[in-house]
């Protein structure tokens, strides 16, 4: 293998690129699609979380899985499954086979982020490690930066559901090459350990428990008995999942790891903070343009790329900054550059101009370079060398689950003040002045929301420390 690990490392950038595009791509297309499938405001944030939700709960499983097999093959199982999922979401009629069709996608999502770096690192030397994980990363970046104007022009010029159908022929040609790079199967030496099933269920009853009642919480209203009760079995499943962990042979999660080592735990949950504050922004900032603003979804995918080609162009800079001056006082201000951009969309009103957004994206971008590589640095090096897989799913881990939290209460922040069937009035543009400045507001508020978010990541990456303990 170590004689084809270029065009391995070209592979894994297909996947590298795949995920991280249907997660941006479908911010554009909701507008339109929610007239086509009748789809309320919940079901519409749904189409986003679940994705992330199924990642967040499959992805240190799956993860597990591929570690103690073949991870090439199960990186092409991903491939096959993320592209089965594209051609069901594209066929979908309604809301339901839709979500369905985002939770499959989420399931091949999860096994291209859980091997798509571990195959990297095992083929490449130490001499070669960082350029090619370099690369792999950048890939990440160009799926994040491309996915907006390219849904925009897919869902103006052919519908919406091609931005599904344009990954069948990517993934089609990525799992025959990756087929053809197959080497012999090996016997195994021994029988592989037992899965942690009784984590692997708590961990995703945690998940889906804090998730559901937060994502429904405009259409149930606050006083429903389901969403108390769901948010009241989330801690219950989170203390059995603490406590299967510590007695499983093999955990999902180190727990040491968050009890023994205070970077590492605060770190992670200045990820998780960073994320639950800025990942909402690309699905409320396209419905703000596009439905408040009045821009098409071609512009709006234009606009928002200031955050995603201002964190692409920057990373690599922090990265190198880091390794100078330390990654604390990096990550920490970055954090607080997030918080201040936030700010700024949550001042922009309903007649801004495009620079003015563009300009608070990149603020916003700006400050997600500063803080994403210095911190994944110290999370990386807080940790032995044979803890590092477990390490990184960890992080991953934090940064779907904060995504997935995003979606659902900022999400449920922007639609507060639109009432029954609002957002319905809103997509089909009958409800006039009223639905599109009960949104504004939201959406202010929102933003808000998230700046105060990204002010605790600051306070946590602050308050880390500098080493073990």
């Amino acid at each position: 293998m170590p004689s084809r690990r270029w065009a391995l490392l070209a592979l894994t950038c297909v996947g590298a690129f795949m995920a991280p595009l249907d997660g941006s791509i479908v911010a554009v297309a909701l507008p339109k699609m929610g007239p086509d499938l009748h789809l309320t405001f919940a079901a519409s944030m749904w189409v986003q979380a679940a994705y992330l939700l199924a990642m967040a709960v499959l992805l240190i499983p799956l993860g597990r899985m591929a570690d103690q097999g073949d991870r090439l093959r199960y990186y092409l199982a991903g491939i096959a499954i993320f592209t089965l999922g594209s051609l069901t979401a594209a066929l979908s009629g309604n809301g339901t086979s839709l979500v369905l069709s985002r939770i499959l996608q989420g399931s091949g999502g999860a096994l291209l982020s859980a091997t798509s770096t571990a195959i990297v690192t095992s083929i490449f030397p130490p001499e070669e490690r960082g350029r090619a994980l370099g690369i792999n990363v950048m890939a990440v970046y160009l799926g994040l930066s491309v996915g907006p104007p390219l849904g925009g022009l897919l869902v103006d010029h052919l519908g919406w559901p091609w931005i599904f159908l344009v990954n069948l022929p990517v993934g089609a040609a990525a799992f025959a090459w990756g087929w053809s790079l197959l080497p012999p199967r090996k016997p195994a030496a021994q029988a592989a350990p037992r899965a942690d099933l009784a984590g692997a269920v708590l961990l995703g009853s945690f998940l889906i428990c804090l998730i559901v009642p937060l994502t429904f919480s405009t259409e149930w209203g606050w006083h429903s008995p389901a969403i108390w009760l769901l948010l009241g079995l989330a801690p219950v499943a989170l203390a059995a999942f603490v406590r299967v962990e510590a007695r499983a042979a093999v955990p999902l999660v180190d727990l040491d790891l968050l009890r023994r080592n205070r970077l590492f735990a605060m770190a992670n949950l200045a990820a998780l903070l960073n994320y639950c504050a800025l990942y909402a922004i690309s699905v409320l900032t396209a419905v703000q343009l596009q439905l408040v603003l009045g821009h098409p979804a071609r512009i709006t995918g234009w606009i928002m790329l200031g955050q995603p080609l201002m964190q692409a162009s920057l990373s690599p800079l922090a990265g190198r900054l880091s390794d100078r001056l330390g990654s604390r006082t990096l990550a920490t201000t970055g954090m607080l550059i997030v918080a201040a951009g936030m700010v700024l969309l949550a001042l922009i009103g309903r007649h801004a101009g495009v620079a003015e957004v563009v300009a608070a994206l990149a603020v916003v971008g700006l400050g997600m370079a500063a803080f994403s590589a210095p911190n994944t640095s110290a999370i990386m090096g807080s940790v032995r060398r044979e803890q590092l897989s477990v390490a990184s799913a960890f992080l991953g881990t934090m940064r779907v689950t904060g995504q997935s939290l995003s979606v659902a209460l900022l999400g449920s922040i922007a639609a507060s003040r639109l009432g029954p069937g609002g957002w319905n009035l809103l997509l089909s543009n009958t409800g006039g002045n009223s639905a599109a400045t009960a949104y504004a507001w939201g959406y202010q508020a929102a933003m808000l929301a998230g700046a105060g978010l990204a002010l605790l990541g600051a306070w946590a990456s602050m308050t880390r420390g500098t080493g073990k303990g």
